[in-house]
């Protein structure tokens, strides 16, 4: 398996592999999959943190990020680099052989190395427990979405500092 960065021949296998990721049987066109391509067009697409998975010359998996930020009280926007993760997408065939766990290592360290004070997503505690995701909330970061508790979470980064707290708010095309 290869991780490396999106490349735009990518998009339409990404498309298809997220659509297969998140596919029941009553939702074959599940909405990550126009999720993603929203993403990539909208200001906050952090092209440097959108990664695919390679294996055998075809992309089974993908993981993408965007500009996020946390506001305070006041309605202020920290001036932290904060990204949000998400969706990650692996074939169907492909899943619980170690691709999403490459595509979020890899992410981790790419955000990292660009200055990321943290990663915030909204998933499994059991899952990305294993990459020091913990809830965000246990760092003064308040989802955009109260119901969602113990799966919205944290990953701090070298860059990451105790003011960074408050709401955090994700990328335009996020829903609600």
């Amino acid at each position: 398996m290869i991780v490396r960065t999106e490349q735009p021949e990518d998009v339409d296998a990404i498309r298809e592999v997220t659509r297969a990721a998140f596919a029941k049987p009553d939702v074959p066109d599940p909405m990550e999959a126009r999720l993603v391509d929203e993403l990539r067009a909208d200001a906050g697409w952090i092209s440097e943190l959108s990664h695919v998975a390679i294996v055998d010359g075809t992309v089974v998996g993908h993981v993408a990020s965007t500009r996020a930020v946390i506001v305070d009280s006041t309605g202020t926007a920290n001036d932290a680099f904060i990204v949000g993760l998400g969706p990650l997408s692996v074939l169907p065939a492909h899943q619980r052989r170690g691709v999403g766990s490459a595509l979020v290592h890899t992410n981790l360290g790419a955000a990292d190395a660009l200055g990321a004070a943290c990663v915030v997503l909204l998933g499994s505690t059991d899952y990305y427990r294993r990459f020091g995701f913990e809830a965000a909330s246990e760092r003064g970061i308040e989802a955009p979405n109260p119901d969602w508790g113990r799966y919205f979470q944290v990953r701090p980064l070298r860059a990451y500092r105790p003011e960074v707290r408050g709401a955090f708010r994700y990328a335009a095309p996020f829903p609600d």
